[in-house]
């Protein structure tokens, strides 16, 4: 068989194919609302359109007689979230993602500057293993496992009895607002486990960060006369903020929104995630539930604020 030869000086005809991918090689605005298109749709129907779903819901009020929706606006739910129980549940969750994300950042911190600055080969990789080891298993399998641990007759009770140091642990417990029956029902066994659970969404952020900050900064400072702390303080911190923002976005909203570790870890002290819970799902007040779940989105709205102020989406 004969092959068809083109004649010389034939020009190549563009295929459908060809002739796309020149649209989309020249026009970039194009590509970038092909590429994007889909999440963004995707985005705005399931998440926005969950959001508008939310505050419909939060205007309208349940019938306590017939325990019925009456799909009616107004604003009692609103009214009802400045009742001293529920201000008190507020401001609880936000003081313990508070706390929770300062402790993140403070164990996190060195650890993260060891990583970026003196690690190299495989001890950093071992270190980046240690670090998302934990998010390796199911969140319900390390929320049990602490449960067992913070047990009166746990591990950890065990080990400060051989230490003989369980008077310590005694004063603890004993001492208000974050004691208990035991570490497993007691405000301080519930704090202990969100910083557990979270650090690892800390680390890495502002491990990036510091890997990012020029060694001839650091040179510089030296040569201006800075001792270590002066630079730590003065020039890796600020430059590491970023990154310290980033993580403490991640620290922040995870510990505001979750109900699962309080309920499992601690006593009967309500959090915001609870009482959102209980409201939809236990007594069937969608209206309320809807409106108490946008306090920790309003929380979170003014917090990222914050935290775009210090770059913390350059470290994302």
């Amino acid at each position: 068989m004969s092959a068809a030869v083109r004649p010389e000086g034939a020009q190549h005809r563009p295929t459908l194919t060809d002739r796309l991918s020149t649209l989309l090689y020249t026009r970039r605005g194009l590509l970038l609302g092909v590429l994007l298109g889909p999440p963004l749709i995707w985005f705005s129907v399931i998440y926005l359109g969950s959001l508008a779903s939310l505050l419909a819901n939060s205007v309208f009020r349940l019938d306590d007689f017939t325990g019925q929706v009456v799909r009616e606006i107004g604003i009692s739910n609103f009214v009802e979230l400045f009742a001293p129980a529920n201000l008190d549940v507020a401001l609880r969750s936000l003081i313990m993602s508070v706390l929770v994300t300062a402790a993140c950042i403070v164990i996190a911190f060195p650890l993260a500057y060891y990583m970026a600055r003196y690690a190299t080969g495989t001890q950093k990789a071992l270190l980046y293993v240690a670090v998302m080891l934990p998010l390796w298993s199911s969140y319900l399998v390390r929320l049990y496992a602490w449960k067992l641990l913070l047990a009166k007759e746990g591990a950890i009770s065990w080990l400060m009895q051989r230490l003989e140091m369980q008077w310590l642990l005694d004063a603890l417990l004993a001492t208000p607002v974050i004691g208990g029956n035991s570490l497993s029902f007691s405000p301080l066994g519930t704090f202990i486990v969100f910083v557990y659970m979270w650090l690892p969404f800390v680390v890495l952020p502002i491990q990036a960060a510091i890997e990012r900050v020029p060694v001839s900064c650091i040179e510089a400072s030296a040569d201006l006369g800075a001792n270590p702390s002066q630079t730590l303080r003065q020039v890796i911190f600020p430059l590491a903020m970023p990154g310290i923002a980033a993580g403490s976005i991640f620290s922040f909203s995870l510990t505001l929104g979750d109900y699962i570790i309080p309920q499992v870890i601690g006593n009967s002290t309500l959090y915001i995630g609870q009482v959102v819970y209980r409201h939809q799902g236990v007594a069937g007040n969608l209206p309320f539930a809807a409106a108490f779940s946008l306090v920790p989105i309003a929380i979170i709205a003014v917090y990222v604020w914050l935290a775009r102020r210090k770059g913390a989406f350059d470290a994302l």
